[in-house]
């Protein structure tokens, strides 16, 4: 039941990527973090009302922490998604896994010292070559979107997956500890509010649009319902086949976000984009794997 959970959110994810493009015409990413976090905040106060769930928590510094993080990857993947098309921002922001793996390179090979007590980790020569081609697939993935002079907004989407990854590892955490998924969506949501408040004061407020401005309303129900289904899915995944077969199927939200990228916006995406975004989401399966097996009590990120 879990690995639909996931599906279901990765479709909604890619749902709400479709009306973030839509109100990106309109409004400017710290906007759009503004009104998610605030429509978010007043769905799951209910939703936790009728649940009978209190919103108190014995771990506020990791709620902060998720949502200092979440928010930087939320800002990052919005501007993207209003500047490159919807199927590349999607991909990059899904970047996640390849990051953690490099950074458990990095880690390990700085942290190894070449004796033989101590041996080369097994399985940093499959992850630097997974690691590798990741990036490989970026680069092919952009290489459109540079002939368009696109170069900085598919640097945002790397850095969107990036700090993306931070954040699904705190929210897993937390699930461990019990807290409810609702919770933990809620003060996410308050963080987006807050952190896009703080940001619009420097970046200004877009002129109200009228009748587009609806495309708000989606955006903060799809993002809240999308977090609970993910959250939901990894809280149930109790064995780390079970959260290894969910963080594999987030990938499901790139092949939704394609089809709406083609379908809806009739975006061109040549045959070396889709090869590169094959290789991305290879390379994040192939990530997710050889993590699970190199540390299986380790839990695996989320989307």
């Amino acid at each position: 039941m879990q690995a639909l959970w996931m599906v279901l959110a990765a479709f909604i994810f890619a749902s709400m990527g479709v009306c973030v493009k839509m109100a990106s015409a309109h409004f400017n990413a710290a906007e759009l973090v503004f009104y998610r976090g605030l429509i978010g905040i007043a769905i799951l106060w209910m939703l936790a009302r009728s649940q009978q769930i209190t919103l108190a928590t014995r771990y506020p510094g990791m709620h902060a922490w998720r949502s200092l993080v979440g928010v930087a990857s939320l800002g990052a993947w919005f501007y993207a998604i209003g500047k490159l098309p919807l199927a590349t921002a999607m991909t990059l922001n899904y970047m996640s896994s390849v990051w953690i793996a490099a950074f458990l390179v990095g880690g390990a090979l700085m942290a190894w010292r070449p004796t033989a007590a101590t041996p080369r980790p097994a399985f940093q020569g499959s992850l630097v070559l997974t690691v590798l081609t990741g990036f490989v697939g970026v680069v092919l993935m952009l290489r459109p979107s540079l002939d368009q002079n696109q170069a900085f907004a598919g640097l945002v989407g790397l850095l969107s997956g990036m700090t993306a990854a931070f954040a699904y590892m705190q929210v897993v955490a937390l699930s461990r500890l019990g807290e409810p998924e609702s919770r933990t969506v809620f003060y996410f949501a308050v963080g987006s509010a807050v952190a896009g408040g703080v940001a619009m004061v420097f970046t200004g407020t877009s002129a109200w649009p009228g009748w587009p401005a609806l495309w708000l309303l989606p955006i903060g129900v799809l993002a809240a319902a999308g977090q609970l289904c993910m959250t939901r899915a990894y809280s149930r995944a109790k064995t780390s086949r079970g959260t290894l077969v969910v963080a594999n199927l987030q990938y499901s939200g790139i092949v939704f976000a394609a089809i709406y990228s083609v379908v809806l916006f009739n975006d061109q995406i040549p045959p070396i984009g889709w090869l590169g975004m094959v290789l991305i989401v290879g390379s994040g399966i192939v990530a997710t794997v050889l993590r699970a097996r190199a540390a299986p009590d380790t839990p695996a990120e989320e989307h």
